[in-house]
């Protein structure tokens, strides 16, 4: 028999990898009682139950997928409901936070008798024609992950201890989302100066392959902007609090929220941006 998956939340990686396992025969379920009309607009695209919290936590794997900021109060939310659950789930928590936010997160679940196995997601939510993205998971349990290989998820066991997977994801997006942050300074700065064009020029001969992801990864940021502020706010942390790292990645923050409120506003900063890769649209 199919494994039975709960997925919390709907956006665009859980409803993805929802459809992603329904394609491949697994029943999977969600909770929309409190969720926006799109949240619930996206499950049913994805063809996933709509069930109550009781039943939610009455499946084999608990996929919690969430923005970083809910990851405990979800665990806290669905643990007393898992307590009383006569069959215990496997509660992966896959969510951008670092190690130490993950074993809060583990402390609250084992208690119920679920078992915990830390998670992190590498690449863009699963699409037709894309085999991913990677699912890492790391623990004493997460090779009972890969039980959903077959239904068409890229599960990585990573052999290593405790929270490692949630400090690879910390890792990884702070390399990537930090460079695109980097990026976003440094071409605003050159616009404010007036030498936009100069450096755009000097990056085309130069730096050919960063002026091209750039081109990709900057205006595919704009609207995500607001949803990586906790998640670099999480990377801070993970860096040290004593280390100057943290500093860095908690101006990122700033900056992103200031984007984030820019593109869901004047678009003054945005529009800089766009220009930059899109000379035409300041036109």
């Amino acid at each position: 028999m199919n494994p039975v998956v709960s997925i919390m939340a709907q956006g665009g990686m859980g409803a993805a990898t929802a459809a992603r396992l329904v394609e491949n025969g697994i029943e999977v379920r969600t909770v929309l009682a409190g969720r926006s009309a799109a949240s619930a607009e996206r499950a049913k695209k994805a063809g996933m139950k709509p069930v109550t919290d009781e039943e939610l936590v009455a499946a084999d794997f608990i996929l919690s997928i969430v923005p970083p900021g809910e990851a405990i109060p979800l665990a806290k939310r669905l643990s007393p409901l898992m307590a009383k659950a006569a069959k215990k789930p496997v509660y992966v928590d896959v969510n951008a936070v670092n190690p130490d936010t993950a074993m809060m997160v583990a402390m609250i679940v084992e208690p119920s008798g679920a078992t915990f196995v830390d998670g992190g997601i590498i690449g863009g939510p699963p699409r037709a024609g894309y085999d991913g993205p990677v699912y890492y998971v790391s623990g004493a349990e997460a090779r009972r992950l890969d039980a959903l290989a077959p239904f068409g998820l890229r599960i990585s066991v990573l052999d290593a201890p405790g929270c490692a997977a949630s400090a690879l994801k910390m890792s990884y997006a702070g390399i990537t989302k930090g460079l695109i942050a980097v990026g976003s300074s440094m071409i605003m700065a050159a616009e404010r100066a007036g030498v936009a064009d100069a450096l755009r020029a000097e990056l085309g001969a130069s730096q050919a392959n960063l002026l091209n992801g750039f081109s990709r990864s900057i205006p595919d940021m704009f609207g995500k902007a607001y949803r990586w502020v906790d998640e670099m706010k999480q990377i801070a942390a993970f860096t040290g609090s004593d280390r100057a790292e943290n500093d860095i990645y908690a101006a990122i923050a700033e900056l992103y929220d200031r984007l984030g409120k820019d593109f869901g506003g004047p678009q003054a900063e945005i529009e800089k941006l766009r220009s930059f890769f899109f000379p035409a649209s300041a036109q």
